[in-house]
């Protein structure tokens, strides 16, 4: 394999991969070329969408007088993927009652089960891009041998249903496996795009199920509090990771009527500034939001300059409390939050925020917030 692109990346230089698409139209191409050819092949190169050539090996050929099946291993550079090192294969034989090229899932590959993925319900979750991949090798290949006849294409995966259980498939309706995946054909390490195109799927199947209002939760906590502390069953949730802005925006996108976000004082504390991606790598600001609306709401110089040199949210909202101004700095901080969330979302979209912390529990909520809690759990009763 002779792979070696590589990007630049928070000032790291970083090797990319390639995805399970890639290694589909892969195996697909060196299975149809050699039964097509009779020949032999130990590497194949493929063109991806992204316009740079991989040269795959090819490995595990199993060949007979009507099919021949090879596979071609995952790399996923230095993205840590669960799917890295597995093997995808590929089993192409001759279609003699028409001229079609025929693709098939198997073994390891997921099948959709719920409304609002890119492929309908029963179908076996390929991705668009994927499957043009796949379908334009082996008619590369048919074209090569000049052959007139009809291709089926079988692709598996067979570690597909043991890995899927560590994949976000079982929360997004996919059951038996994996998806093959990809829309470049390369896998860029640590990809936002991946895990954004993830959320607005969730979100997409909730509306297609009938929601039109619903949580958002940054992650675990938000999640948990939502279940443990306020009795709201965690399904009416989206888990939006760190991507606020992109959450929002995917609402919007899809005519959803409101959302309510619900997260640790840690996250949410940053939207106040108008930070609307959460990760401390790109913003924190945390410390300050709360300095000043402590000041705003009456602290000290030197409860201030206590507050800035705090490392965690949890000391310095126990300052806050030991000065008896934690109440009003929360209902300044959480007015602000309001601010940036409506411009965010525009008038479209109804928005609010609950904000809590595991030793204070619910610190504060916008105006909206009451009123998106009754609009999302009156859906469950319809």
């Amino acid at each position: 394999m002779t792979h070696s692109h590589m990007i630049w990346k928070n000032q790291t230089k970083l090797r990319t991969g390639y995805t399970t698409g890639s290694c589909a139209a892969a195996a697909t191409k060196a299975a149809a070329h050699m039964l097509l050819s009779g020949e032999d092949i130990q590497e194949i190169s493929l063109l991806t969408p992204a316009g740079i050539r991989l040269y795959l090996e090819v490995e595990k050929t199993v060949r007979d007088r009507q099919t021949v099946s090879c596979a071609v291993r995952k790399d996923s550079g230095d993205d840590p993927d669960v799917t890295n090192g597995i093997y995808v294969y590929a089993k192409v034989s001759r279609r003699t009652e028409s001229s079609d090229i025929i693709l098939e899932a198997g073994e390891g590959i997921g099948r959709v089960t719920r409304k609002g993925l890119e492929q309908a319900v029963g179908e076996p979750a390929v991705n668009k891009v994927p499957r043009q991949m796949i379908l334009r090798a082996a008619e590369e290949e048919r074209n090569n041998a000049d052959y007139t006849g009809g291709l089926n294409v079988l692709i598996w995966i067979p570690e597909g249903a043991k890995l899927a259980a560590k994949t976000f498939n079982p929360k997004l309706g996919i059951e038996g496996g994996i998806s093959v995946l990809g829309t470049s054909g390369i896998v860029e390490p640590m990809s936002e795009k991946a895990l954004t195109d993830t959320i607005f799927l969730e979100m997409n199947m909730r509306k297609e199920g009938g929601m039109e209002y619903c949580y958002v939760v940054p992650g675990n906590y938000g999640a948990d509090f939502l279940r443990e502390q306020l009795g709201y069953e965690e399904d009416l949730a989206v888990k939006c990771s760190n991507y606020i802005g992109e959450v929002i925006d995917d609402a919007v996108r899809l005519q959803m009527k409101g959302i309510l976000l619900v997260g640790h004082v840690g996250k949410l504390v940053k939207l106040a500034a108008g930070i609307m991606n959460t990760h401390s790598r790109q913003a924190d600001g945390r410390m300050e939001v709360l300095a000043v609306h402590a000041a705003m709401s009456g602290a000290s110089k030197r409860l201030v300059m206590q507050i800035m040199d705090c490392i965690t949210t949890t000391e310095a909202l126990e300052l806050l409390k030991e000065n008896e101004i934690l109440e009003k700095t929360m209902g300044s901080i959480m007015k602000k939050i309001e601010d940036h969330l409506i411009e965010r979302a525009g008038k479209s979209l109804q928005i609010g925020a609950v904000m809590f912390s595991k030793e204070e529990g619910i610190l504060g909520e916008t105006t909206q917030a009451d009123d998106l809690i009754r609009r999302i759990n009156q859906q469950r009763k319809e």
